[in-house]
């Protein structure tokens, strides 16, 4: 008999607690974010820092020089592109950070070509020839 019960509860009863509209919901509080103008973005990584910028060209407040960068090796392979910058292997596309005098700067490795690589900071190109001995 109870398990009747049951299955009556499981079948029956939700079809006929169906109703004809469907039931509103109604709002009472709206999530909203604002944030300061000098605050911290909470989406940066730990410990970035965005590139100062000077106050009337809009660019970074000091340029990176190329002699920043050491490239030691460039590998051309078939499907991808390596390089040994700065003691680390990467790919195109890959980001690093680096600390050049109290700031440290969000660098994209653009493309790898033979006997150089072309870096990227913001909108600045950075052209790094490989170093040969």
């Amino acid at each position: 008999m109870r398990v009747l019960a049951f299955i009556f509860m499981l079948i029956v009863a939700p079809a006929v607690c169906v109703r004809a509209e469907p039931m509103k919901i109604e709002l009472k509080n709206r999530s909203s974010f604002k944030m300061d103008p000098g605050s911290r973005n909470p989406f940066w990584p730990i410990g970035w820092k965005p590139a100062r910028t000077s106050g009337g060209g809009g660019g970074p407040a000091s340029d990176i020089p190329s002699s920043a960068f050491v490239v030691s090796t460039i590998t051309l392979d078939q499907g991808a592109h390596f390089a040994i910058i700065n003691g680390k292997t990467m790919q195109e596309g890959q980001q690093f950070g680096l600390a050049f005098g109290s700031q440290t700067h969000q660098i994209v490795l653009k493309k790898i070509e033979d006997g150089r690589v072309i870096l990227t900071q913001g909108d600045e190109e950075i052209i790094v020839p490989l170093r040969r001995k």
